[in-house]
């Protein structure tokens, strides 16, 4: 088919272009949805994970949605008419007549699921204890020892961490900080690692010190083993979920669980002292010092008015925005690390995933 008139030509190129830009839509789309989508359920994370945070610190009751699927369906239509009529020359007819018309539609439909953790389920997830190998994979992993010991346990072999909770609040014992310091250098040193062995069909983690370490490296290690009372001269050390150990060749860790965590991270918020003063939420712990330095604190989360203009994450809460500052590197991290630490718990359920079925056309 071939039109002599202008229109005609027209309308058949747009045609073409319409069916032609259909058939790539698609494909299109996954780029941009894929991080569109992972950059919206990450900041939102990040803000629902904050203002629980301050809700704990409140005394408020923490609640939770996992974005537990996303499903985005696409529909493009397109639809062009097109009527000539014009005079046989032959014939010498005056009729001349000519219609055109188009429509497109375009359909975007996103279906998000959500979960609300609550139950069986949230028991699971933030009320069960982080398992002692998780810690020590972490350990062995590079990640900072005195973080990880800071943020995720309770005790080891009977000496306390700081706790902020307000029912149970306490300092952490004298010996804390120098053992984890001490531990620290060792990590660097490379002077601990974690060995995983099969015993009557269990698995049995081993906490291990290298045999040759240079004289200070040797010190720490010693230094350490005192602080935690365990054999001086023994290379390994079963590691088991407990207060105290059985003897000096265990190694008793007592870890916290999720809402532990989150419940500690709260009482380094900044609150606002007219909150303070109305009663609505205690007093900050004070900030603890080491012989000769003060402490940094694990996060800092500060409080203020008026939304930041340059915070990592912020939530509002009782007329004031809690926020953590985009420069505030050790801050950021120690937060992003809590994605982290929730994998070490197990946070799915047995039931099987749901069924969804997506029309094709």
């Amino acid at each position: 088919m071939m039109f002599k008139h202008p229109l005609g030509a027209t309308l058949l190129t747009v045609l073409l272009a319409l069916v032609a830009s259909c058939t790539a839509f698609g494909p299109h789309t996954v780029r941009r949805d894929r991080f569109d989508y992972t950059t919206a359920i990450s900041d939102s994370w990040k803000a629902q994970m904050l203002f629980n945070i301050v809700k704990l610190r409140y005394g408020d009751t923490p609640i939770f949605l996992e974005v537990a699927s996303v499903i985005n369906q696409y529909s493009v239509e397109s639809q062009v008419n097109l009527a000539l009529t014009w005079a046989d020359p032959i014939t010498a007819a005056i009729t001349n007549f000519q219609t055109a018309g188009g429509a497109a539609r375009y359909t975007d439909r996103p279906t998000i699921t959500y979960s609300p953790l609550t139950g069986e389920k949230f028991a699971r997830s933030f009320m069960t204890p982080i398992p002692p190998s998780a810690i020590l994979s972490l350990i062995q992993a590079d990640y900072p020892v005195d973080l990880v010991l800071r943020l995720s346990v309770h005790s080891v072999n009977g000496i306390r961490n700081r706790y902020g909770g307000a029912a149970r609040a306490r300092p952490a014992d004298p010996e804390f900080y120098p053992l984890i310091e001490r531990l620290r250098k060792l990590q660097t040193s490379g002077g601990i690692g974690l060995r995983v062995q099969k015993t009557s069909e269990k698995e049995a983690t081993l906490l291990t010190f290298r045999g040759k370490m240079n004289e200070a490296a040797e010190a720490d290690s010693l230094a350490a083993r005192k602080l935690m009372g365990i054999d001086p001269r023994a290379q390994e050390f079963s590691v088991v979920y407990a207060y105290i150990p059985k003897s000096d060749r265990e190694l008793a860790i007592l870890t916290r669980t999720i809402l532990d965590i989150l419940i500690d991270l709260a009482s380094f918020i900044e609150v606002p002292d007219l909150h303070v003063e109305e009663k609505r939420v205690n007093q900050s712990l004070l900030e603890e010092t080491l012989p000769g330095r003060s402490l940094e604190p694990l996060i800092r989360i500060h409080s203020s008015r008026q939304k930041p203009a340059d915070a990592f994450v912020a939530a509002a809460y009782h007329d004031y925005w809690f926020w953590i500052d985009d420069r505030d590197l050790p801050s950021k991290r120690v937060f992003s690390f809590l994605m982290f630490i929730f994998t070490l718990v197990e946070t799915g359920g047995k039931e099987g995933a749901p069924i969804v079925t997506i029309p094709a056309g």
